[in-house]
């Protein structure tokens, strides 16, 4: 029972972060009706300045209260990035092919993280234990303290995101835009600025994503890979839902911490990587049963 429960902390730890990322995938889309490929970039840019903020602001603040500082200066650069990178390189190419746009964000994504990658190194850059301990013992179970950090942050950034959409006049608007362009439009509202709001949002949840991630084996250049399976997430929650893109990230963190955990000894066959897929394989059987995922909206096309 005590191995079952670990592994669902750890599977909602990860997945929380998991969360994070799908948030931004879902925000981007709800606006512009993109997926948008650069989020691994973001993710890793964000883990990048984190890494190198830490120990600056270590000499003068505490750990834990360095790391929370390093961590939020990141998002804020990377928002401000990926904004202007919105500005310079995606907007011109609006009222072009949903596909077209997609194909620029991938080079995007290929461009900034060969940039970011010259300031990793050869090895990983660590940040350390921001919190003094690695794990604690809990009821009779080992806990890993970034798990409760990121269950915490996507419960935190999830309540500030709900009442930025629901309350502020900004937040309406871009409900508003991503609802019906066209509508919003001639109420006054900006959807230029909702464009660029969508994807400074986005990369600073991907900084705090890669942050995140980085306490427990430091900034490497494969960091970027574990944001493709945000993927599964959004998909198994549905492209426009951001209740959908939480559920579907904790669902796939504890999917992939649960396989990872019992796979060898139940299904060995499977082979070593089967915690890899596991993510994939709940996307399809969910996507079987429906095709918009699980909490996003139907589409009706008259032919």
């Amino acid at each position: 029972m005590s191995q079952f429960l670990e592994a669902l902390i750890r599977g909602l730890g990860t997945g929380s972060v998991y969360a994070l990322l799908a948030l931004g995938f879902v925000i981007i889309y709800k606006a512009t009706r993109v997926i948008s490929f650069a989020q691994p970039a973001f993710m890793l840019t964000g883990a990048v300045l984190t890494s190198y903020l830490v120990p600056a602001m270590g000499f003068v603040l505490f750990t834990g209260l360095s790391f929370l500082l390093s961590v939020t200066t990141a998002a804020l650069l990377t928002g401000a990035l990926a904004l202007v990178i919105e500005r310079v390189a995606v907007r011109p190419m609006v009222g072009k092919a949903v596909f077209t746009i997609a194909i620029i964000t991938l080079g995007i994504d290929i461009a900034v993280r060969v940039v970011v990658n010259g300031y990793i190194g050869i090895g990983a850059r660590p940040i350390g234990f921001p919190w003094g301990i690695d794990t604690i013992e809990l009821l009779g179970l080992s806990i890993q303290i970034r798990h409760l950090v990121m269950m915490g942050t996507v419960v935190v950034v999830g309540l500030a995101l709900y009442a930025f959409f629901q309350k502020s006049p900004f937040g309406l608007a871009m409900r508003a835009a991503a609802f019906d362009q066209e509508a919003a439009m001639t109420q006054g509202v900006s959807v230029g600025s909702v464009f660029a709001t969508s994807w400074a949002l986005a990369g600073a949840l991907a900084a705090i994503a890669g942050s995140l991630l980085a306490t427990s084996a430091g900034v490497d250049r494969q960091l970027w890979v574990i944001a493709l399976v945000a993927l599964p997430a959004i998909i198994l929650g549905g492209l426009d839902s951001l209740e959908g893109a939480v559920i579907g990230g904790l669902a796939v963190g504890v999917v992939e911490a649960l396989v990872s955990t019992y796979q060898r000894d139940y299904a060995p066959w499977l082979g070593d990587n089967a915690a890899t897929v596991a993510p994939y394989a709940l996307m399809l059987v969910v996507l079987l049963a429906r095709p918009y995922g699980l909490f996003g909206t139907p589409e009706v096309r008259r032919v």
